[in-house]
């Protein structure tokens, strides 16, 4: 449910959190089992009309049909991450593999934009995802891949409000928002937070500077 809602969390959340609800109501509170079982073809069925905002019922409903072929594939999301997270040495393994891999799958499937793909957008959904999955020790995000994905690895979720904090506390300098410059906030944050650069998520989102600040 967790990956679901990231990939629906844009625009106002006022919009994005009465879908996201329905969509656990339609599962019945079973997302997994509602997936895994191509129920969800009742609920998101395959014609034209808008589902939310740029994605059309057949977009999420292909996107579902994607998800329940990864899960027949590899079990779980979780197996999948655990698969493809993995370094050569056994360690725990890096955020990027999971993102790139999650974004190479649904790509394959078909799917453009619901799961960007890093170095070619700025991918805050699915690195907040990532921060939700992997961060441990937290009062709200869930860790359950803490085992198998260092929290070290992860990026700090960039968008439009963050990159403005993040400039007026001189943590960015430049005035573009690519991949880059992801990279460049998350080694900042990880100067602040060694080993957890994602916790400066919080107080970059939450802050609410004036616009001379």
């Amino acid at each position: 449910m967790a990956f679901i809602a990231s990939c629906l969390s844009y625009g106002s959340r006022k919009q994005f959190m009465p879908k996201i609800q329905s969509l656990l109501r339609a599962s019945k509170g079973e997302p997994f089992e509602w997936v895994r079982s191509g129920a969800f073809e009742n609920d998101v069925p395959d014609r034209p009309e808008c589902f939310y905002r740029l994605y059309s019922c057949h977009a999420m409903n292909q996107f579902l049909r994607a998800l329940r072929g990864l899960i027949m594939a590899f079990g779980s999301l979780g197996e999948f991450a655990a698969c493809k997270s993995l370094s050569l040495d056994g360690r725990r393994g890096n955020a990027i593999n999971v993102l790139n891999a999650l974004a190479d799958w649904f790509y394959d499937s078909g799917l453009q934009g619901i799961v960007p793909k890093p170095h070619t957008s700025l991918c805050k959904r699915p690195c907040m995802f990532m921060r939700w999955m992997a961060r441990d020790s937290s009062p709200v995000d869930l860790g359950l891949w803490a085992d198998y994905v260092d929290k070290a690895s992860l990026f700090v979720p960039l968008d439009t409000h963050v990159a403005r904090t993040a400039r007026q506390l001189g943590l960015l300098h430049s005035m573009s928002a690519t991949w880059k410059t992801v990279e460049s906030l998350t080694r900042e944050m990880a100067e602040v937070f060694p080993g957890d650069p994602a916790r400066g998520d919080y107080a970059l989102y939450g802050a609410d500077l004036p616009e001379n600040y």
